[in-house]
C-alpha cells in the first residue's frame, strides 16, 4: 500500500531511470552504424544481433517504466541489462590511457547506480501513478 506521496516519487524515479534509456535507445538507433561499430570495437559477441536487442530492450524498457507496466519485471531485466552494459560496454580494466580509463571508471560505476534504482524498483513496484497500479485490487475501507 503505497501513500499518493510515495506514489509521486516513485512516479519521479520511474522517470529519471527512463529518461536515460529512452534517450540511448534513439540516440543507438539514430546512429545505428556507429552503435554497431562500437560493439564491434568493444569486442562484443555477435554485435549484428546485440545491436537491435539493445535497442529494443532501451525502448521498450524505457516506455514500460514510464507508464509502469509489469514494472517489477522490467526494472529487473534493465537492471541486468545495465550490469551486463557495465562490464561489456565500459570495461576500464582493459583500457590503458589515464584519461579514458577514468571515463570508463566512472561510466563504469554509473551503471551500477543505475542497477541499483533498478533493483529498488523491482522491490517497490510502480506505485498508484502507472498502468500496473490502475490494474492492482482495492481493498475496502482506504484500501
Amino acid at each position: 500500500m503505497t501513500r499518493p506521496a510515495d506514489s509521486l516519487i516513485i512516479f519521479i524515479a520511474r522517470l529519471a531511470l527512463a529518461i536515460l534509456f529512452l534517450w540511448g535507445g534513439a540516440m543507438k538507433l539514430l546512429g545505428y552504424a556507429g552503435f554497431v561499430g562500437y560493439l564491434h570495437a568493444h569486442n562484443v559477441p555477435y554485435a549484428q544481433f546485440t545491436a537491435p536487442v539493445a535497442v529494443t530492450i532501451e525502448l521498450l524498457g524505457g516506455l514500460a517504466i514510464v507508464f509502469g507496466v509489469r514494472t517489477r519485471f522490467v526494472a529487473f531485466m534493465l537492471a541486468v541489462y545495465a550490469i551486463v552494459t557495465a562490464i561489456l560496454g565500459h570495461d576500464f580494466w582493459n583500457v590503458t590511457q589515464a584519461a579514458l580509463q577514468q571515463d570508463a571508471v566512472v561510466h563504469f560505476w554509473k551503471n551500477v547506480a543505475i542497477a541499483g534504482g533498478f533493483l529498488l524498483l523491482t522491490v517497490t513496484g510502480a506505485g498508484r501513478a502507472s498502468i500496473d497500479g490502475l490494474r492492482a485490487p482495492r481493498g475496502g475501507f482506504g484500501g
